[in-house]
């Protein structure tokens, strides 16, 4: 294990290097542009996403698709994850982070867009969508959608199993000495019973789990930060100047340059609300819609809500317990590991505290792997076909036992660099297609036709 963390720590050092941070987030901002500031339509995109479309074409509802993409968005990245950030990037990184969200709304409309529009249906009636069917028909280039779809399939075995897995493991044998083979093992066992039960049994367990755990998530954060009250200020002048200055050892924190925190915070960001990756438009194609911008406005709220609302919050309650207690990183655990720190952070609340985390990252964790099961699973199927469905679910299965037992620094490093490279033909994808992106965002936007159904013919595949 100590030779395969090795490997990804290098792979990391050039993948999240100042050239992929500026493709990535430059891509946030010239999507920006290019959709017309898309994120000043949040509105409508809320309150189309509680909306039923009676016309549209799909398998499940719109807001059963944002469910699924938010129950596999938030994960660990909102809680643990944050807490990495700050460990190795400091609290500018909470403001990097932050900023990824905002300008991710873009990206992330845009890559759910061009998913809807080059959509396939099966022989069955199922609808596939994704970033390798709109590099393939939109772009021709389908050994570039081959390869999204091949780190689509092992990205889900980093982000979606082992790292949430991990991330519960510890939690749990830290508060409770639950043993991390047994944590790995009931996880395995829950994951594996929802994901056989299909698409719907994955849509029908998210929606039902999302709403709920983000609520119960949010309540705790709130009551910290009312404990924290006197540090709040404090913290977010601390977030916002450290991100750009370099920041001295001292108070509870690392000493960290201003790339450093970039690197954390955007790396972060992007397991976050996975704005890039391609990920949540994979289950955006699946879902009923009348044309390819509504179901683009619907998808891009998960960032919004993510990374926008609830990392935010998270990252405001972390900063500021570190001020509260400086002597937080005594332990000599807070200052290299997030689930340490998040921790200290909700062990304020007396009595519950450490219930309302365990909880908190158990549902959140569980969800997360439920809905990158069916990232993954479409990636084996655009690659082997339906042979490669049930294959696919039980090494699935498998790797979130595994994830469980591992090195908290090598689930992270090898997730890290899954994520770039599931990112990178994404980005090239919606790039290249932007001026598609930007014509039907006028059309369906700007000239007030968001009422209209695409009629263009949906391509049937043999599967």
């Amino acid at each position: 294990m100590e030779s395969v963390n090795n490997f990804f720590t290098w792979l990391n050092s050039c993948l999240w290097g100042p050239p992929f941070l500026i493709l990535l987030f430059g891509t946030h901002l010239f999507m920006t542009v290019r959709t017309g500031v898309i994120q000043k339509k949040m509105g409508l995109a809320i309150r189309l996403s509680v909306t039923k479309d009676q016309d549209g074409v799909g398998d499940v509802s719109q807001f059963a698709a944002l469910a699924t993409a938010l129950a596999a968005t938030m994960g660990t990245g909102n809680i643990v994850g944050v807490g990495t950030a700050i460990a190795l990037g400091g609290p500018g990184a909470v403001l990097w982070m932050w900023l990824t969200g905002v300008f991710g709304v873009a990206t992330k409309y845009a890559e759910a867009l061009v998913a809807v529009k080059y959509r396939v249906q099966t022989s069955d009636g199922t609808m596939l969508g994704g970033a390798m069917y709109a590099l393939e028909r939109g772009l021709n280039m389908k050994w570039l959608g081959t390869l999204f779809a091949a780190f689509a399939g092992l990205s889900a075995f980093g982000v979606g199993a082992s790292v949430q897995a991990n991330a519960v493991s510890k939690v749990l044998h830290q508060n409770f000495d639950i043993p991390l083979g047994l944590s790995g093992l009931v996880m395995a066992v829950t994951v594996g019973i929802v994901i056989l039960g299909g698409v719907k049994s994955i849509t029908r367990t998210c929606e039902a789990l999302v709403p709920f755990m983000a609520a119960f998530y949010a309540v705790g954060c709130i009551i910290i930060l009312i404990m924290n009250r006197a540090y709040l200020v404090e913290a977010l002048a601390l977030i916002i100047t450290s991100a750009f200055t370099p920041q001295a050892a001292g108070g509870g924190f690392i000493g960290v340059s201003v790339m450093t925190a970039a690197r954390y915070g955007v790396a972060r960001g992007l397991f976050s609300n996975e704005s890039g990756m391609g990920s949540a438009p994979i289950v955006a194609a699946a879902a009923q819609t009348r044309n390819p911008v509504r179901q683009a406005l619907v998808s891009s709220t998960g960032t919004f809500w993510d990374t926008v609302v609830v990392c935010a919050i998270t990252g405001l309650v972390l900063v500021s317990t570190i001020l509260a207690n400086p002597n937080v990183k005594a332990d000599g655990g807070a200052a290299i590991d997030g689930a340490v720190l998040t921790s200290h952070a909700f062990n304020q609340i007396p009595i519950i505290g450490t219930v309302v985390l365990t909880f908190g990252l158990v549902t959140f964790a569980i969800a997360t792997m439920i809905g990158w099961s069916y990232y993954g699973e479409r990636g084996a199927e655009y690659l082997f076909g339906k042979a490669g469905i049930l294959p696919y679910k039980m090494i699935y299965v498998a790797v979130t036992f595994a994830g469980s037992i591992m090195s908290l620094g090598t689930v992270w490093n090898i997730a890290d660099a899954l994520n770039m490279l599931m990112a990178i033909p994404n980005l090239i994808c919606i790039l290249l297609l932007n001026g598609v992106i930007a014509r039907e965002t006028k059309y369906y936007l700007s000239d007030d036709n968001i009422q209209k159904s695409d009629k263009t013919p949906i391509p049937k595949i043999r599967n």
